[in-house]
């Protein structure tokens, strides 16, 4: 079954995050996409996520798509103006990619060309509503199309330190749901019981939520999102876990995997996050029963 199948009938999906090169060798991209073909829904491809120069998600999700492999690629408003949204879409379907994720952009300050600028032409809401009007046969400026693209849209939650801000967070997935969202990749899980908490006050959203279920590599990437991120709920009992164990690396593995099987049931599906770590997606696969 298809992922835009899946997320209708509201059934659990599995994806994965694979970031393009920073430069033209595949390998890795390909070698590490067919280690899990079969087992996940899809690929999700960022676009430059963090104001990195890489190659364009077009390419990765096309390279899926070749793999056999459902590609979900990235769109920013950071990069481009609505001429090349709307082309980038289009080429998109072209290219066989049905699937899109409007997300937020770091600020290039964040990336490694500081001195580019942003173009932000468009917002958020409008790039999903351009995305549903192409669908139905019209650009942005309301001349018609010949032939239309189909996608299945989605959009992001930001990750939030407080109340008041999953209220803005939630008001600002609302509205990109009005205008044709079809399901929302939420932050990184490391907390189940505050997740469901969530959950429950995105329930009127009405649309799948897709958590983030992010690889801890090491005991310092856990304690620094601690501390500098008290919003992702990381407890001191999982950083003793982590601590304790005698090989650390295996157990930020398994604790993706457990993380992954605990959401079955509570949320539309899950996005693995390894930032690096691909070639370990079959393990947390693995831990996770699927």
């Amino acid at each position: 079954m298809s992922f835009a199948k899946k997320v209708a009938a509201r059934e659990f999906v599995v994806v994965a995050e694979m970031h393009t090169p920073k430069g033209v060798n595949i390998t890795r991209l390909v070698n590490d996409a067919r280690r899990v073909k079969g087992r996940i829904d899809g690929v999700v491809v960022p676009d430059m996520d963090n104001g990195i120069m890489r190659m364009s998600a077009l390419a990765g999700g096309a390279l899926m798509q070749q793999q056999g492999i459902e590609a979900i690629i990235h769109l920013y408003c950071r990069d481009r103006n609505r001429l090349a949204l709307q082309g980038d879409m289009l080429a998109a379907h072209v290219l066989g990619i049905r699937n899109l994720v409007v997300t937020h952009s770091e600020e290039m300050s964040q990336g490694d060309h500081r001195e580019a600028k942003s173009v932000n032409d468009i917002t958020e809401v409008e790039l999903v509503q351009t995305a549903g009007d192409l669908c139905r046969g019209q650009d942005m400026s309301g001349f018609e199309l010949d032939g239309a693209p189909e996608f299945t849209i989605g959009c992001t939650i930001a990750p939030y330190a407080d109340d008041q801000a999953l209220a803005g967070e939630l008001q600002a997935a609302a509205d990109k749901v009005a205008a044709g969202a079809r399901f929302i990749v939420a932050p990184p899980v490391f907390d189940v019981n505050h997740f469901q908490v969530f959950a429950e006050q995105a329930k009127g959203l009405q649309v799948p939520i897709i958590p983030t279920v992010f690889l801890l590599k090491s005991l310092a990437i856990a304690q620094y999102i601690a501390r500098s991120e008290p919003g992702a709920r990381i407890s001191e009992d999982l950083i003793k876990r982590i601590r304790k164990a005698s090989d650390r690396e295996a157990e930020g593995i398994k604790i993706a995997g457990e993380t992954v099987a605990a959401l079955k049931g509570l949320a539309g599906g899950v996005m693995i996050q390894t930032l690096g770590w691909e070639h370990k997606l079959p393990e947390i696969l693995d831990y996770a029963e699927l």
